[in-house]
């Protein structure tokens, strides 16, 4: 649902923001005001410098926490100089504890390799993991239950992500959505859940709604779950910008309108600029998204890999 079978066209390296203008960006950004800064892809680890990246960003005034999404299979030998360089919330997209159900949905992961990956983080100090799991039918509907199991037994929080209409794939059927009902309906079977609203920890969180266990060997462990199809308040508890690597600034991710970043970060520019920019995107942003409705004229989104998860 991320990458098509044909595989993504290569960009050519000047086509990307270097991390100077990542960091110039960051820099603007946390002086009005924001806290957090996640670093996702594609897959940010392949990247050549990402850990320079990280220390980079987490020496930012203003920046109280650095946070990467990653599909895992780098963990193994770079968990330990992430978590050096200031990275302390780590998400770990992860759909499936079947290796060959992990194999065919990744089209060629390794299951064992981010499970070292995740046992290298667990021993570099990392205590907020989370694991994202996008859940679809035919790929994890009969492990809900377990799955969420298995992450509180290793200390690691479990998300599911309402599964959402990605450009061009085959594999974005509407039959295999799961919508949220009846995932905490499979978990709540085993275990009593009660709803402790979206946030999560000391930071402003955003769209995603935790539950919490309230009784039995799992007690007060949780579970979250973001819900863009079937939460009506999905919206309006965003408080995400995405830049991508080629300098598109979005305020959302199911639109496909953006604002070139890149000339002005690359030129300089001032501040003020950089400032009339961004204004530009979040003030541009739409009230909420489209992606129930094609009728109303929505298009699916582009490719994930050129977006950024």
């Amino acid at each position: 649902y991320c990458m098509p079978v044909e595989g993504f066209p290569v960009v050519e390296k000047a086509a990307l923001l270097t991390f100077e203008e990542i960091q110039r960006f960051v820099d603007v950004m946390a002086a009005r005001g924001v806290q957090r800064v996640r670093i996702t892809g594609g897959e940010p680890l392949v990247r050549k410098g990402v850990v320079d990246l990280v220390a980079s960003i987490a020496r930012t005034p203003g920046i109280r926490q650095v946070a990467l999404t990653t599909n895992g299979h780098l963990l193994d030998r770079l968990a330990g100089p992430l978590y050096a360089a200031g990275l302390r919330g780590l998400s770990v997209s992860l759909d499936t504890f079947d290796a060959a159900g992990f194999a065919a949905v990744t089209r060629g992961g390794d299951l064992a390799t981010v499970l070292r990956g995740l046992a290298a983080a667990e021993a570099a100090g990392f205590e907020d993991i989370r694991i994202n799991a996008v859940a679809a039918r035919g790929v994890n509907d009969g492990e809900l239950a377990p799955f969420v199991e298995r992450c509180w037994a290793a200390g690691w929080l479990p998300r599911f992500i309402e599964l959402m209409p990605i450009g061009g794939l085959d594999f974005q059927a509407e039959a295999r959505r799961l919508d949220t009902d009846t995932i905490l309906g499979a978990i709540a079977a085993r275990h009593p859940l009660q709803p402790i609203g979206r946030a999560c920890g000391g930071l402003p969180q955003g769209p995603a709604r935790y539950h919490e266990v309230t009784a039995g060997p799992f007690a007060g462990h949780r579970v979250g779950l973001i819900s863009p199809m079937s939460d009506d308040g999905f919206c309006a508890a965003c408080n995400r910008a995405r830049l991508t690597a080629r300098g598109g600034l979005r305020a959302c991710l199911a639109d496909d309108r953006e604002v070139p970043m890149l000339q002005a970060l690359r030129d300089g520019a001032p501040r003020a600029r950089i400032d009339h920019l961004i204004d530009e995107a979040v003030f541009g942003k739409r009230e909420a998204h489209r992606m129930q409705s094609a009728a109303d004229g929505f298009v699916p989104l582009a490719v994930m890999t050129g977006i950024g998860g």
